[in-house]
């Protein structure tokens, strides 16, 4: 008999210690915690450097002080990233969600700069904007309820569709004019970066295969440093250590319009951020409550209104790192804490941000279709546990994904609507979230003068054989005349549970002359 080995002290604390319903809890050792949390960090790297860099270069700001934008988003990201998963009483889900500067804001920043009014408006607008949002954010998270597994599923199948022109900007280039734009080698360098990951992912030592999109970083730069496609030229330019400067670019301007624009963006990422908050803890299978989704919601908020003052931008959850918690199964809000913290440290220290930065947008790119991907899979996964069998449930699902995925695919559908229409309805994930929610309480909710036969595009009824029945069947048995026989033609007894014999069911029907009568 194999005698029992006991367990490590680290081991016995872990176990006592960590709650089952808790996934997010776990415990790791630290080591291991920050190589997920860089993970996490290199892989929202690109897109939380593309806002500070479209508005600096919009503001007319010079290269340094487009650094100093930078710097600061990382350092709020960072700390917005620990409220959220360490979370205070009242703040923070204490989900693994890797806060960020939000895109959904760029374009109404832009607009905001385009009639003049400069950085102090903008960061004006972002301040009251967000604590408007904080104010709001208990009464926002009372929605959860209508937020049953098929409308989750389209919205985390959406968020994974959206993000796929993103990993696909990062392979070809975001500007048709440069001379590399879609250049093959870019591609073949976003390729290689895949195949390392599945490489990685295949092998049996499981601490390599949850490393495999920071291994494939690594590995995937030093190739594109072999094809010339790596510089690091510019991380001696500027200084090593800053610390971001409060109200470096002056102090806000209060525009009414420009607050207006602003408070409409901040429901689009309070319905971005819920989606996101939804999505990490059905793959991490952790229970959400809108008190969870509230205090997620009020981390959002105050993160966002503490910014300005640090030379930042709204902030939300980035939904490309719920696709790296699905991928490498590390669900522990540790593990992305420590990320919060390198955040912070890239932030303080800009050379380390300028290192980081010369990671080509090719190698992101092929981190980004198996992180994207799993995102749209998980979203999938869901959908299949949703009853489709005499409802409207097909339909809901086909309209809603289509209605987030078409700005995606056309960003010129709602060019010439209101500035407040396109702030909400341009973003895929917004627009999903908003038809999901709405058809299913046509159907679902407010039954009321639904058919009792769904219309065509019901889902037709499945036909289910039990196992049991085939195993029971021998080689050449058959139905005739509404009979089951053997192979020589001899009848097969039925019986009930009870071992009573019983006729096969529309026997009658099949031998009589006469047509079955219609129900």
């Amino acid at each position: 008999m194999d005698k029992e080995v006991p367990m490590s002290k680290a081991a016995q604390k872990r176990q006592s210690t960590n709650d089952p319903s808790r996934p997010e809890d776990e415990r790791m050792p630290v080591g291991s915690a920050f190589a997920y949390g860089l993970q996490h960090v290199l892989t929202m790297y690109g897109g939380i450097i593309a806002v500070p860099i479209i508005i600096g270069g919009a503001a007319g700001l010079s290269s340094g002080e487009i650094a100093v934008l930078l710097a600061s988003c990382l350092f709020v990201g960072g700390f917005a990233t620990l409220l959220q998963t360490v979370g205070i009483p009242f703040f923070g889900s204490q989900l693994p969600l890797v806060q960020g500067v939000s895109f959904a804001a760029v374009s109404t920043m832009l607009s905001i700069l385009d009639q003049g009014s400069g950085l102090p408006s903008v960061f004006g607008a972002v301040l009251v904007a967000s604590i408007i949002g904080l104010v709001i954010a208990p009464f926002f998270a009372q929605i959860v309820r209508f937020f049953p597994p098929i409308v989750t599923g389209i919205i985390i199948t959406t968020i994974g569709l959206t993000l796929v022109p993103v990993g696909a900007g990062w392979i070809v280039g975001n500007n048709p004019d440069a001379p590399d734009f879609a250049d093959p080698s870019n591609v073949a360098l976003a390729g290689i970066t895949l195949a390392i990951i599945m490489l990685l992912s295949k092998v049996g030592n499981a601490t390599i295969s949850r490393l495999s999109i920071l291994i494939a970083l690594v590995l995937g730069t030093g190739v594109g440093a072999l094809m010339g496609k790596v510089d690091f030229s510019g991380v001696l330019d500027g200084p090593f250590i800053a610390f971001p400067n409060p109200f470096h670019f002056g102090l806000p301007v209060f525009e009414p319009a420009a607050i207006l624009s602003m408070v409409i963006v901040v429901l689009v990422i309070m319905t971005e951020t819920t989606a996101d908050l939804i999505a990490v803890a059905e793959i991490s299978g952790s229970k959400m409550t809108s008190k969870r989704i509230a205090a997620g919601l009020r981390a959002d908020m105050l993160s966002s209104a503490v910014s300005p003052i640090f030379n930042s931008f709204t902030q939300s959850a980035f939904a490309q790192n719920v696709g790296l918690v699905a991928v490498t199964k590390i669900t522990s809000r540790w593990a992305v804490a420590a990320g919060g913290i390198v955040m912070v440290v890239l932030g303080l220290l800009p050379v380390l941000g300028r290192v980081v930065a010369a990671i080509p947008m090719p190698v992101l790119g092929g981190a980004g279709i198996v992180l994207f991907g799993t995102v749209t899979a998980s979203g999938i996964r869901t959908l299949s546990k949703v009853n489709y069998k005499d409802n409207m449930n097909l339909i809901i699902v086909a309209t809603a994904i289509t209605f987030g995925v078409v700005p995606v695919v056309n960003h010129d559908i709602y060019s010439n609507f209101p500035s407040w229409f396109q702030v909400i309805f341009d973003s895929g994930i917004s627009s999903a979230a908003i038809m999901a929610v709405l058809l299913n309480l046509m159907f679902n909710v407010f039954t009321k003068g639904n058919s009792e036969n769904p219309s065509v595009f019901g889902a037709a009824p499945t036909r289910q054989i039990p196992v049991q029945v085939i195993e029971c069947l021998q080689e050449g048995d058959r139905c005739v005349d509404g009979k089951i026989v053997d192979a020589d033609d001899n009848e097969v007894v039925l019986v009930d549970p009870e071992g009573t014999e019983v006729e096969m069911p529309g026997a009658d029907a099949a031998n009589s002359s006469e047509p079955p009568a219609k129900p």
